[in-house]
């Protein structure tokens, strides 16, 4: 007998806990069953003006700030590819090189042009009075005609064209970076108009992005942007707009372009989330929470030492991530004002002038 008497108090306590809304249960001391009151706990803001942090969202892609395609000038098959896509070079480095045995050939004949164009100079000047390799003595005109007789303008001219062909069969980093979209392989044919590489200097990026033109009036260079990679949406870089286009392009759009620095975890053409903030001064700023919907419109609660919620309706002016900027809603005969407590938590299922608690 008095293990029924327990199952039903037990079936009966559990049939009261489950109805939430209508209240807690305690045992009495003589074993009754007593409901109390249901309290709705709170938590509450004390509003006041501040600044509220607008911001727009928008899509991006990063770019590095420096970047070189590097091209061969003179054609020739690869000899050798001293790098590798991602290795990081200095500046100076070399990074491949075509083999050209007849533009060595070149160079060497070139160069006895050049001696023997200089020993006809030196004879054509003695023949002239002056002796020796000072010409500092020598006028401006006899020295133009003894570089013309002499063949010394020619040689030298067709020396620093063919060393310079040789030096176009190399490569050489123009700065420090790293290597990218490398192709090709020892015993390919290079050409001159085939980029070999791209030499990326990504230690500072540019962030392109594009907003409406009905936004173009939120943007000043300068203004903080937020970049996070859709790779891993929950890394934050900081960067400063640094170009406005002031052109609306035939969809709408302007072109805006952000500088920031790389940690090394970005890589070029990544696509990024870019939020742009601007700090508005002297708004009513409430957290998300304490706006909700009744009658189809946007209210809040306040509370009151009375210890009851009174809902205001208000209109939403602005939003960011997690707050609004709200004013009364004037046609509705509402008022708020500095120094109110807004109710934050705890609003969810609220009436107009229901009875509440504070949480401690």
């Amino acid at each position: 007998m008095r293990g029924s008497i327990n199952i039903m108090l037990a079936l009966a306590l559990l049939a009261t806990v489950s109805c939430g809304n209508s209240g807690d249960s305690a045992l009495r001391d003589d074993g009754r069953l007593e409901q109390t009151a249901y309290e709705n706990e709170v938590e509450v803001m004390t509003l006041e003006m501040k600044d509220f942090h607008r911001q727009l969202l928008t899509n991006g892609i990063v770019h590095a700030r420096t970047r070189a395609g590097m091209v061969f000038t003179t054609a020739g098959v690869l000899s050798s590819v001293k790098v590798s896509n991602g290795d990081y070079v200095s500046k100076g480095q070399r990074i491949a090189e075509v083999n050209r045995p007849d533009l060595v050939l070149s160079l060497r004949e070139a160069e006895n042009s050049m001696s023997k164009a200089e020993f006809d100079l030196l004879d054509f000047l003695a023949g002239q009075g002056h002796y020796g390799s000072d010409t500092t003595d020598v006028s401006k005109e006899v020295m133009s005609m003894a570089r013309m007789r002499s063949g010394y303008n020619a040689a030298r001219i067709s020396l620093a064209r063919i060393r310079n062909e040789v030096a176009g069969t190399q490569l050489v980093a123009p700065f420090s970076g790293r290597v990218a979209g490398i192709s090709l392989k020892s015993y390919d044919q290079a050409s001159t108009s085939q980029v070999f590489c791209t030499i990326l200097d990504d230690s500072v990026l540019d962030v392109d992005f594009k907003v409406m033109e009905s936004e173009y009036s939120f943007l000043e260079k300068g203004l903080t942007v937020i970049i996070s990679p859709y790779a891993d949406i929950t890394k934050a870089y900081y960067g400063k707009i640094s170009e406005i286009n002031p052109v609306v392009e035939s969809n709408g759009q302007i072109s805006v372009r952000a500088q920031m620095y790389n940690d090394g975890a970005l890589l070029d053409g990544m696509n990024v989330k870019v939020m742009v903030e601007r700090t508005v001064s002297g708004q009513l700023v409430v957290p998300k929470s304490a706006v909700v919907i009744r009658d189809d419109m946007d209210v809040l609660f306040t509370y009151t030492d009375d210890g009851k919620a009174h809902w205001t309706y208000v209109n939403v002016l602005q939003s960011n991530s997690d707050s609004y900027v709200v004013s009364a809603n004037a046609d509705r005969g509402a008022a708020l004002q500095v120094g109110d407590h807004v109710i934050v938590s705890g609003n969810l299922n609220l009436a107009d002038g229901s009875e509440v608690v504070l949480k401690k």
